[in-house]
């Protein structure tokens, strides 16, 4: 990607826009850069200055104003503020018993607040460093610098100024400081580099399939690559290492989700859940659980987590007001968001049969091999949805067959039964459903049973299906849709139907229908999409043949490939979904 930043003075003028959308909040000092909070808590004795690399946003900056920080100094990317920053921000934001430093353990982070606070005190401000290194990637016995300082300076800061708001000494400032670094550990990993400011090229590669485990904020790489496992194993294996360092203590902790840029709010809330889900299977009771991007490495896909031992009263600083740019959520106790979380109603038991045929006890066979199928063509299924569309279709198709399989699993159902169950009532987006008419026309006609279905039964449920459809989504034959596969199985299945017993669509009417179902998928491709998500790119999609065409073609190839195995050799293999 490219950043869409000022080639003069980029950290300057994105501090002056901070300013510009938080009047009331936030002052900017140009030269030196530091930023002020214009409404410090008028009970503080003992001003909180911090700052670091630009980069990290919304850290250090959207935590300035009452209730957190009074003073920031915004180095450049990646690069510590100068001494001087931290020098005046703190002259200017000292308070009748001085000034605390919150530091990241970097080199020049701390050269740098050091120095400044040697020039403080020979002012006669009184002053102290909280100094937070909470990386446990960088915890080795056989280093001086010691654990890196990541995304624990979130809850230290935030501890930090709800305690300076009731009017705290810097003496029990610099201890709280101190205990909450001591009892929090981070570990971080990543899929895809941040991308370098200068080169606009990732700032390194990774293979696909890989994660670099213990990356750093300022894009450093991890201490070793992993093969990517799923994401409840990682987070597991993740859970485990911070329990392994973490200090023994209580058994209530706060555990913090932070993205590093590039990492959705859809991926980190669902990471929340896996981690406390995983510290209460080991005995810990997360009461504050937060996620969202608040320590970042500017673009840098991936995450962080971060466990904070609690001790008494720490709750209530963490659940605090606060008045600052960046808004901390104050979350519900555990218990309580697990049963906010868990308090939809029970679909009824008559659901069901309210929009899908009831779930007799049948055969999973083609249930089973149309799974089969989808599982070896999801990812190009996915891949020419992205070509055309928003890039969830197979995902969601994989995801529907996969519902079915698990009622069918527990209910024993038929299993072209439980495919119209799952996708009419659980699976959204525009083709989820209307697959859902699909298979409820087709497990109607028996196709679900190890008996092979009456052609003609089958004949007119496709037929039916095609005109439900038309009826929802005003679909037709070169429309680029579903329908320009499933009109011609229809018709030939309509001709089997009729045909004179020896011919070959008599003999091999599944067949016949899978290999017409399979043409009209593939002539898609010449077509220009008039619905659907496709319709928007225009003649883009030129060249691409329909996802969902496709994914009907390989029902049909399914039920051959279950009734008709012999004849069922003439069809390709599921190969031909593929990105052209």
């Amino acid at each position: 990607m490219t950043y869409f930043l000022p080639e003069n003075d980029p950290v300057l003028t994105a501090a002056r826009g901070l300013a510009l959308v938080h009047p009331d909040k936030v002052e900017v000092n140009a030269a030196p850069l530091f930023l002020r909070a214009r409404a410090p808590h008028p009970d503080r004795r003992v001003a909180l200055v911090s700052g670091g690399g630009s980069g990290h946003e919304p850290l250090h900056t959207g935590l300035l104003g009452r209730g957190g920080l009074d003073a920031v100094c915004p180095g450049e990317v990646f690069a510590s503020p100068h001494n001087r920053q931290i020098y005046e921000a703190g002259v200017a934001a000292a308070k009748s018993e001085g000034v605390l430093l919150v530091v990241k353990n970097y080199t020049g982070d701390v050269i740098n607040f050091q120095i400044a606070a040697e020039r403080l005190r020979h002012d006669g401000i009184p002053v102290a460093t909280v100094l937070v290194d909470d990386d446990l990637a960088t915890d080795a016995a056989d280093s001086a610098t010691g654990r890196r300082g990541t995304a624990a300076t979130v809850v230290v800061e935030k501890l930090l100024g709800a305690a300076a708001d009731r009017g705290a000494s810097l003496a029990e400032l610099q201890e709280l400081g101190t205990r909450v670094v001591a009892r929090s550990r981070s570990i971080a990993v990543a899929a895809r580099a941040q991308t370098s400011p200068t080169t606009s090229a990732p700032a390194f590669t990774l293979d696909t399939g890989v994660l670099d485990y213990g990356v750093g904020i300022h894009g450093e790489r991890g201490t070793r690559t992993i093969a990517r496992p799923p994401v409840d194993d990682l987070v597991r294996r993740m859970t485990d290492d911070l329990l392994d360092a973490l200090p023994p203590g209580p058994d209530e902790v706060l555990a913090l989700v932070n993205g590093l840029g590039a990492t959705t709010d859809l991926e980190l809330h669902a990471i929340s859940v896996l981690l406390t889900e995983g510290l209460a299977e080991r005995g810990l009771r997360p009461v504050v659980t937060v996620a969202g991007t608040y320590t970042s490495a500017l673009d840098m896909s991936g995450f962080s987590l971060t466990l904070t031992r609690l001790d008494e009263g720490w709750v209530d600083l963490w659940q605090a007001p606060a008045e600052t740019p960046l808004v901390l959520p104050r979350p519900m106790s555990a218990d309580s968001a697990a049963t906010a979380g868990d308090s939809a109603p029970e679909r009824p038991a008559t659901a069901a049969s309210a929009a899908a045929p009831a779930l007799a006890t049948g055969s999973r066979v083609v249930l089973d091999r149309y799974a089969d199928i989808v599982a070896q063509v999801r990812d190009n299924l996915t891949k020419l949805d992205q070509l055309v569309g928003d890039g969830d279709f197979g995902d969601n198709l994989s995801g529907g067959v996969r519902r079915a399989v698990k009622l069918a699993d527990e209910s024993g159902a038929d299993g072209v039964a439980a495919l119209a169950e799952a996708f009419l009532n659980d699976v959204g987006g525009t083709s989820g459903p209307l697959f859902g008419l699909l298979f409820k026309d087709l497990a109607a006609a028996g196709t679900g049973t190890e008996q092979a279905p009456s052609i003609e039964a089958l004949a007119e449920a496709t037929a039916g299906a095609q005109a439900a459809i038309h009826r929802v989504g005003g679909a037709r034959v070169g429309d680029c849709t579903i329908v320009d596969a499933l009109a011609p199985a229809a018709e030939s299945l309509a001709a089997a139907a009729g045909a004179e017993p020896g011919s070959e669509s008599a003999e091999a009417p599944l067949t016949t229908a899978a290999q017409a179902a399979i043409r009209g998928a593939l002539s898609t491709a010449s077509l220009r999409p008039r619905r659907g998500r496709a319709s928007y790119v225009g003649d883009h999609a030129l060249g691409v043949p329909d996802p969902g065409a496709l994914a009907v073609a390989l029902l049909f190839v399914a039920l051959a490939d279950i009734h008709e195995p012999t004849m069922a050799t003439r069809l390709p293999a599921p190969g031909y979904v593929t990105v052209l």
